[in-house]
């Protein structure tokens, strides 16, 4: 099939009965699998695909949650674009793209870009604004992590704990995920919060990514209490941690290298709409997962 058809094909919607084809196209581009965060992904937030026209399966994907009022949505974060290996640098991952910018209208967006993927999202009028830094390793605590700083103690999350944690996540990312937070208890292993004088003032999930716990999302009123609740996760799984940090959060990136955590790589926070992201950055610390912001 010629380029400029494969580059005018049909794009649609993806429900959860397209996990296996996103799992599948995944795989073909060398990622992991990841059918959990698929799974997240295509009920929280939408996906769109375009469909393989000479075999069954997908031959491109990606997947957009939006943040805000739901009939108003403030933000949409894309996550997850893929196109399938025999059909890369044809066109078809840019038809994607201006399909999801046309049909976010007036909506601002971001995404976190690979070093592949940002000149593509140059091209199309994404900004970078910001950088996060993925780290990933066996948590190995030295006999400081067990006391948690002064006045500061972590305890599993209830179901009681989460009107709360959606009013404190509101107001540090700087618009509502209530769709998002209320599956956290379902999709994480842990879930966690920081308190002190009995004000929840911190949590953070560690969520099974292959053979990983990935923590996210983690915010938290500074640093010392993000320390604690990445602690608290880490003593409690025999598996490496995996997450994303704002490179800005120099004195957390240290502290994680220095418990066993190494950097993978960097990718660039870019924007399209807006010149910064909303919320307070200095207590967002890790999103859910850089797919969905």
């Amino acid at each position: 099939m010629s380029t400029p058809s494969l580059s005018a094909l049909p794009i649609r919607r993806l429900t959860p009965r397209d996990l296996t084809a996103c799992a599948d196209l995944s795989e073909n581009r060398g990622w992991p699998r990841e059918e959990h965060k698929w799974g997240l992904l295509l009920t929280a937030g939408t996906g769109y695909g375009i469909d393989d026209p000479d075999a069954p399966g997908l031959i491109a994907a990606c997947v957009v949650t939006q943040y805000g009022p739901l009939e108003n949505p403030e933000l949409s974060a894309i996550g997850m674009v893929l196109v399938a290996e025999r059909h890369a640098r044809k066109g078809i991952g840019r038809h994607l793209m201006r399909n999801v910018i046309e049909s976010a209208g007036t909506t601002p967006l971001t995404l976190h870009a690979t070093p592949n993927g940002r000149p593509l999202y140059e091209q199309l009028g994404f900004k970078t604004t910001g950088r996060a830094e993925m780290v990933k390793g066996r948590f190995t605590p030295d006999a400081s992590d067990t006391e948690s700083p002064a006045g500061v103690t972590t305890r599993a999350a209830t179901a009681e704990d989460l009107p709360t944690l959606i009013r404190l996540d509101t107001e540090i990312f700087g618009l509502d995920r209530t769709h998002v937070l209320t599956r956290l208890p379902a999709f994480t292993d842990q879930l966690r919060v920081a308190e002190a004088d009995g004000e929840i003032v911190g949590c953070a999930g560690a969520w099974p990514n292959m053979e990983t716990h990935v923590v996210g999302p983690l915010f938290a009123r500074d640093t010392q209490t993000a320390k604690a609740l990445i602690a608290s996760l880490g003593t409690r799984t025999d598996r490496p941690l995996r997450t994303d940090i704002d490179v800005r959060h120099e004195e957390l990136l240290a502290w994680v290298k220095a418990r066993g955590l190494g950097s993978v790589a960097f990718n660039a926070v870019m924007t399209y709409g807006i010149t910064e992201l909303p919320g307070d950055w200095t207590r967002r610390f890790a999103p859910l997962t850089v797919a969905a912001g």
